[in-house]
């Protein structure tokens, strides 16, 4: 009756079993999905009734609610802990010389604090035998209002040219 068609049976033989292989391959995998299914549903509905079952959906509804609030509390600390970091010295140069030419050692210092915005101050610690002058010199925008000391200028330059090293904007 093929051969009246045109088809050969040989061919349709083969294409049958390709066919047939491939159905029962899916067979197979049809009943291992079901399989774990059936587990999985089995374990979860072992010794429930419908109250027992009922009270551990709600049990997982409360710790949703609870994590729900734990976020909330989480975010609210990291908003602060942002808006302290965009107030915070960043930028920190120190300088370490000898203010009175072989006089004190080099125990005096020059110590410049900046934000982002390069506002800060410029702690000067002169050092020499018979005592220690401390001074502080207010930075905005990168620029003071007194005139500064050699080293009072390279610790302001200093902090000013480092990059932000944690930009999370």
């Amino acid at each position: 009756m093929f051969d009246k068609l045109g088809i050969e049976t040989d061919y349709l033989i083969a294409a049958l079993l390709v066919m047939m292989v491939f159905v029962i391959t899916l067979c197979i995998v049809m009943i291992a999905r079901y399989n774990q299914l059936a587990s999985k549903y089995r374990k979860f509905m072992k010794g429930a009734n419908g109250k027992s079952l009922e009270e551990r959906i709600l049990s997982r509804f409360r710790e949703i609610d609870s994590n729900k609030s734990q976020i909330t509390d989480a975010v609210s600390r990291i908003k602060i802990l942002e808006d302290a970091r965009d107030t915070s010295f960043k930028k920190i140069a120190v300088k370490r010389y000898d203010a009175f030419a072989e006089m004190g050692g080099k125990l005096s210092y020059s110590l410049c604090l900046l934000n982002d915005d390069n506002d800060g101050f410029i702690m000067t610690s002169m050092h020499n035998r018979d005592g220690c002058y401390t001074y502080v010199k207010e930075v905005i925008k990168g620029n003071t209002f007194v005139i500064l000391s050699d080293e009072e200028k390279e610790v302001l330059d200093d902090a000013i040219s480092m990059k932000e090293t944690l930009n999370t904007r």
